[in-house]
């Protein structure tokens, strides 16, 4: 595999290594001690697919707020995908950037999502599906989401939106006192629950 590092800090492009004979090829598109070597997560918890009928649906801006410490590992197994990933750790140097990657299920190549990262995609095809792994167990009660046209970050879409949930499209806009606030209530409520010491 190759592991290209992209601007948001800590997030990864992953290809694939093709070994080709007359059959077709192969190719590793997981290993444990390669992701362990660059200072990756090597265990993942749960696996999910969504499924896109229709070339221009959108997905996002999805996160999860503490304790969880969700990263993930997507890639488009059918179709293409423009895929967002926009930085919402206020300690880290690209915070409040956003970067975005083509995941082609014929390159077979994907994105490490790093822990307090938002994700998102539009569909390039009609019936596209992603796979995702997961480093931590979706927890409902911690999910959130940011409305993928927020002037506040200045995502720009290849395709006009042809289908988005409810909820993603009524996201409110971004409040950026009001949410490091929110994080750091809840990064201190996981502090005390594990009998740390914090303040605010």
């Amino acid at each position: 595999m190759h592991f290209d590092a992209l601007t948001i800090a800590g997030a990864v492009a992953v290809s694939i290594d093709r070994l080709p004979d007359h059959r077709g090829f192969f190719a590793r598109t997981y290993c444990a001690q390669e992701f362990e070597a660059l200072g990756l997560p090597a265990v993942f918890v749960q696996s999910s697919v969504s499924f896109n009928e229709t070339r221009g649906t959108l997905r996002g801006m999805h996160f999860q707020w503490p304790p969880s410490n969700e990263s993930k590992l997507v890639r488009c197994i059918r179709g293409r995908v423009h895929d967002v990933l926009l930085d919402l750790r206020p300690a880290s140097e690209t915070y409040l950037m956003h970067e975005a990657i083509v995941l082609d299920s014929e390159e077979r190549n994907a994105v490490y999502v790093p822990a307090g990262v938002a994700h998102g995609f539009q569909t390039l095809e009609d019936k596209t599906e992603i796979e995702y792994q997961m480093t931590d167990f979706y927890a409902p009660t911690l999910s959130a989401g940011l409305r993928w046209n927020d002037v506040a970050f200045g995502i720009e879409w290849p395709l006009p939106v042809a289908v988005i949930s409810e909820q993603d499209s009524n996201c409110e806009d971004f409040n950026r006192l009001q949410f490091e606030h929110e994080l750091r209530q809840r990064d201190v409520q996981t502090s005390k629950s594990h009998g740390v010491n914090a303040k605010e």
